[in-house]
């Protein structure tokens, strides 16, 4: 028999968060599982890096008094066993959309997997909201068990099959589980930003208008993005790389060589 295989999870949610312990409890059944996870909510976050943390032991794992991509550093480079892969998550939201991508904690610490050639899977969880904020809708281990379904599936095969060979991580969105496993689409980020913000006085207010249009019957975005997959009942997941390349650009490489020859350059 082969060794189990090594994972480092970790989440943005912080370490006392339901989802990660519904992903610990379902990975380590079949493999050696270390979690070292922020002590506190670290929701969109972004890539945000700390000089130094703080870090104690707690039942569960490792928590670091810092963001998911401090955890994934102290993680691959100090506090545990060289994993195969990193997994974060489950997120309580879902993460869709290319806008997400730099500012989601959860996929960030994906990305910086990605840097370490750690192969990552970033997990969360569509729950669709009418007038109830998502920070106030409690969720129990159940409603969690499409995500630890897909996580030990891809976990358990996507090494082996050689999906990271052409992809650094994969950006995994599901919607609640409602008794029978959903099917899986693969899918590119959706394009759509509705971001606005509102002046009151000496604040201003932000606003993301993109989960006012998640009505299946009205919803904007294209067949084969992650947010109609989700809002539709399948599971999205999003092969994509780190870190970003480059496009050859010829206006932009005239502009370089015209540089010295503008005569704007200072005496």
């Amino acid at each position: 028999m082969s060794d189990p295989l090594e994972i480092l999870l970790t989440n943005d949610d912080g370490i006392q968060s339901t989802g990660i312990r519904a992903l610990h409890d379902a990975l380590a059944e079949h493999a050696n599982v270390t979690v070292v996870a922020p002590a506190t909510d670290q929701s969109a976050c972004g890539r945000s890096m700390s000089h130094e943390v703080d870090v104690e032991e707690r039942d569960l794992g490792y928590a670091v008094y810092g963001t998911p991509a401090d955890c994934v550093v102290a993680g691959l480079a100090e506090l545990g066993p060289d994993p195969d892969i990193v997994v974060a998550g489950c997120n309580k939201g879902a993460n869709l959309g290319e806008y997400v991508l730099g500012r989601s904690g959860t996929i960030s610490a994906a990305v910086e997997a990605a840097f370490f050639d750690v192969p990552a899977i970033a997990t969360s969880m569509y729950v669709p909201v009418s007038d109830t904020p998502l920070s106030e809708i409690e969720l129990g281990p159940e409603e969690y068990a499409e995500a630890t379904r897909v996580t030990s599936y891809l976990v358990d095969n996507a090494l082996e099959a050689g999906v990271f060979d052409h992809a650094a991580y994969l950006n995994v969105n599901v919607p609640v589980a409602n008794g029978d496993p959903a099917p899986i689409e693969i899918t590119k980020p959706s394009k759509r930003y509705e971001m606005d913000a509102e002046r009151d006085g000496t604040r201003v207010h932000m606003r993301d208008r993109i989960w006012e249009r998640m009505d299946p019957e009205t919803l904007p975005d294209p067949d084969g993005t992650d947010r109609r997959a989700v809002v539709e009942g399948r599971i999205s997941v999003s092969p994509l790389t780190a870190p970003h390349s480059t496009n050859h650009h010829e206006a932009l490489s005239a502009l370089a060589e015209a540089y010295l020859e503008t005569g704007n350059l200072p005496e």
